[in-house]
């Protein structure tokens, strides 16, 4: 995308009269039209400007159209690129589209035509834009307390994280790793009469079984080997606030009896102490554990579970919003593009499509970290499927690994490319139940090129489909 976030189209040839063409065909197509006689030139422009169009002829000094395209889509992946020739050629055409080529087409083509076929393109272009810019509003529309999401499911999480926060004394909040449970407890803190009082974070996996008591509940100098000081536990530090005990399935069964009476008396005793000390302490426990079984299997109290589920707040995991992966996805790219103090602003389609389709085990905290490795990676302002970490580029590569089904033409009556190209382009929108968008995505193509390919379906005789006639043509 260029600077000013203008549509850019980059045209490479080595025949100035076809340039000028190009740039007669875009004049009034209110573009930034950048043009190059050489694959070198035309390289280092499209690095400059990210064009959303590039037209390239695909014989060109040095070098081919063909490999031209691959380091095209390398620095600007949302680049549509159509390949330009004066000799048509099926194995040629095949391989451009292959490797990523949106359109191919044959020379001379009118002014009128061309001006068509890349209209389309820009129209894409724009609405692409808008697209991204609506996902950026939306992704800052959709934020509750640092939690981003505007699925059914996080409307119905946000809402009663509202009704429970101003009543609460103790909460349950159940959910797989990485879905972003400390962020609903800090959210209910804040939300509630205690928000000015202390958020005081336990991590009950990453203490000792032997110093649970110490760490809870505090103790006195001397009172064990170490205890050098007196030192408050966790509850006296949480005092006048709330208590996020996190994993709390891991919490030992011995101190889960102290446990629970610490929080129906509101009182805790320092180890090695004889006195107690009155704490006002709202408790919030998290768990990605089953406390049922826990509970049949006797490792976990009946009494300390329902004492904090008197309400429960349950989080789905990323595979059950997927809606919510383009929002997440948006707000950990500006997030790293701050951090790393990057250009990064823009995902690739086909990378987006990559990220929908994974079922994300490590839910939120994994997409984090596949944006944060990809905006570390990327080289231009457009995080692409080369930039994600290996296992899941190649995860993608796997999916998409030769896409066509082998139709069995006898060769008498063997198609054309293009009958070829429109029999699987119906095919694909069957399969994507009718939706444009997604038979765009899984036919790895624009949805204008996709639209121009129904369209030459539903009219083969249109001007689109046949060669074009005119005298003002790129030669």
């Amino acid at each position: 995308m260029a600077a000013d976030e203008t549509i850019c189209v980059l045209a490479v040839d080595d025949d100035p009269a076809a340039l000028e063409l190009v740039e007669e065909a875009l004049r009034s197509a209110s573009v930034k039209v950048i043009t190059s006689e050489t694959a070198r030139e035309g390289l280092a422009l499209a690095r400059k400007w990210r064009p959303d169009v590039a037209i390239v002829d695909l014989i060109l000094p040095g070098t081919t159209g063909l490999d031209m395209l691959d380091e095209l889509l390398t620095v600007a992946p949302q680049c549509d690129v159509v390949l330009l020739t004066g000799h048509y050629s099926t194995d040629s055409a095949v391989e451009a589209i292959q490797r990523g080529a949106s359109d191919y087409l044959t020379k001379p083509i009118s002014v009128k035509d061309l001006r068509a076929r890349i209209g389309a393109y820009l129209d894409e272009a724009r609405r692409r834009l808008r697209a991204t810019e609506l996902e950026r509003e939306a992704a800052a529309a959709n934020c509750f307390h640092g939690m981003i999401g505007r699925s059914s499911v996080m409307a119905d999480v946000f809402a009663r994280i509202r009704r429970i926060a101003p009543h609460y004394r103790s909460v349950l909040v159940l959910g797989e790793t990485g879905t972003g449970k400390e962020l609903v407890a800090k959210a209910i803190h804040t939300l509630s009469p205690v928000a000015k009082g202390p958020f005081v974070v336990c991590n009950c996996s990453a203490v000792a079984e032997t110093l649970f008591e110490s760490e809870l509940f505090g103790h006195v100098k001397g009172s064990f080997t170490g205890a050098t000081a007196n030192k408050i536990g966790f509850f006296e530090a949480a005092n006048g606030g709330t208590l996020f005990l996190d994993e709390l399935g891991d919490l030992p069964l011995a101190m889960q009896t102290k446990l629970l009476r610490a929080i129906q008396n509101q009182e805790v005793q320092r180890v090695g102490s004889p006195d107690t000390v009155r704490v006002s302490v709202r408790i919030i426990g998290a768990t990605n554990r089953d406390l049922h079984s826990m509970m049949a299997a006797g490792t976990f109290r009946e009494d300390l579970y329902y004492r904090l589920a008197m309400v429960e707040v349950k989080l789905p995991s990323l595979a059950q919003r997927p809606d919510d992966i383009p929002l997440l996805t948006r707000h950990f790219i500006a997030s790293f593009a701050k951090e790393y103090s990057k250009a990064v602003n823009d995902i690739s389609t086909r990378a987006m499509a990559a990220l929908s389709r994974r079922r994300w085990p490590g839910n939120i905290r994994e997409l984090e970290n596949v944006i944060g490795h990809a905006a570390m990676m990327a080289e231009g302002d457009t995080i692409d499927i080369g930039d994600f970490p290996a296992e899941y580029g190649e995860a993608y590569g796997e999916e998409h690994a030769d896409p066509l089904p082998a139709f069995p033409f006898p060769q008498a009556s063997l198609p054309t490319l293009a009958e070829l190209g429109r029999q699987y382009a119906r095919h694909v929108l069957g399969v994507a139940n009718g939706n444009k968008a997604r038979a765009a995505e899984l036919l790895g193509i624009s949805r204008a090129t996709l639209y121009k390919l129904l369209s030459e379906i539903e009219d083969p005789g249109s001007p689109a489909a046949e060669p074009p006639a005119n005298s003002n043509a790129l030669v």
